[in-house]
């Protein structure tokens, strides 16, 4: 019993210390806390989130140029006698000075270049082996051209000589080429170029070279037409361009309607990626149309431009004019979106009864042709059957 007494009374003990020790530490606690100023709530406090900001999205980038494209120059006899100056000189600038203002309006012109500038060294020509004064190509520079295709029928009229002469001088006046080169590494170099933001690739083909073969070992002077060729070109233009322009030398000439086989390498071509066509060859006005592509892409299509500047007589082998098409580019973030749109065209009439200038339509009297306004509308309806949207410059 004593010893029971005892161990009661060393518990009692024992618990009456432990009670004394926690309320000692409490109130330290207490006290520290009342010494620190509430500083654990300031604690708490500091880790609430910062309120968020409100920021709105950067407005979308929108760049926008507008390309021009011209059909066949065609410098037959009658043009380079009237352009002549004497001493086997050649301006032909005085011909062009009514579209001028229309051509080099545009950011980004092209034409096609028919005949080679082969020079007066090899001897002027005209039809059927065509030659022509290097001085067309300074009056398509003069007007505003920034790039010519030379890949057609008429490419090898005067064979390699003739090819290589035009290239050192389109080089010397500073004019892009594209579809015949002076070598395999000039023709592997795709043609690109960009204004205002926006990059445009141009490649060129023809159907043929009347017949004249191609010098094995030297195929680069002239492009062909070639399905596997164009989609690798394509291809690789993509890469380094936002817009694909294609030139086709193709259709039968005269007729004022594109063929089935000129409608498949259309389609061929814009469902590999193109995003314009510009077609030549007919040397008559061909209707422009959109063309939609496999991949859910939609092309503009010019079938055929008719002739700009030429020798031929007739009505239609008279008309041509200046096609242009606007190209947006939208820059949303990493999202870019390409749009051609609002297509224009500017009809022209090569005027030969007096000085062979090319003429907008509008300007015709009946001095130059008869019934010039009845002869316009007809050409308006004739381009615009599948555009109805195309506007009519004046």
């Amino acid at each position: 019993m004593k010893w029971g007494k005892l161990f009661y009374w060393l518990l009692l003990l024992v618990a009456v210390l432990m009670l004394s020790a926690c309320g000692s530490s409490l109130k330290s606690q207490e006290e520290k806390e009342q010494n620190n100023g509430g500083q654990q709530e300031v604690k708490k406090s500091n880790t609430e989130e910062p309120s968020k900001v409100e920021t709105t999205p950067p407005e979308p980038i929108v760049q926008t140029i507008q390309l021009s494209a011209v059909g066949d120059i065609l410098i037959h006899e009658d043009l380079y006698n009237a352009a002549s100056v004497g001493n086997n000189q050649y301006d032909f600038t005085p011909m062009f000075e009514l579209v001028k203002p229309y051509m080099e309006g545009a950011d980004i012109t092209f034409a096609n270049q028919e005949t080679m500038i082969g020079g007066v060294e090899l001897g002027l020509s005209t039809y059927p082996a065509f030659n022509s004064p290097v001085e067309i190509g300074d009056a398509l520079k003069n007007s505003g051209v920034d790039i010519v295709s030379i890949a057609n029928n008429h490419t090898l009229d005067r064979r390699e000589q003739a090819v290589l002469n035009s290239i050192d001088h389109w080089n010397k006046i500073g004019m892009l080429y594209t579809g015949a080169y002076s070598s395999f590494e000039d023709q592997k170099s795709i043609r690109v170029i960009e204004k205002d933001g926006i990059k445009v690739a141009f490649i060129a083909y023809t159907y043929g070279t009347n017949g004249i073969p191609v010098p094995e070992g030297k195929e680069y002077l002239v492009n062909l037409i070639d399905k596997q060729r164009i989609k690798d070109e394509i291809d690789r233009a993509e890469e380094i361009a936002d817009v694909v322009a294609v030139s086709l030398h193709f259709g039968n000439e005269y007729e004022r309607m594109p063929n089935e086989a000129q409608k498949e390498l259309v389609q061929f071509s814009v469902d590999e990626g193109a995003d314009l066509i510009i077609g030549t060859h007919p040397h008559v006005l061909q209707p422009f149309s959109w063309v939609q592509g496999k991949d859910g892409n939609r092309a503009y299509v010019m079938y055929s431009l008719g002739n700009f500047f030429s020798g031929q007589i007739g009505e239609y082998k008279q008309m041509g004019g200046i096609a242009s098409i606007e190209i947006e580019k939208v820059i949303d973030g990493e999202q870019i979106d390409i749009t051609l749109k609002n297509p224009k065209f500017l009809p022209t009439y090569v005027r030969r009864q007096k000085d062979f200038k090319i003429i907008p339509m509008h300007l015709l009297t009946n001095d130059d042709v008869k019934n010039p306004q009845g002869l316009l509308e007809d050409l308006k309806r004739h381009m615009s059957q599948e555009v109805p949207e195309l506007e009519f410059v004046s």
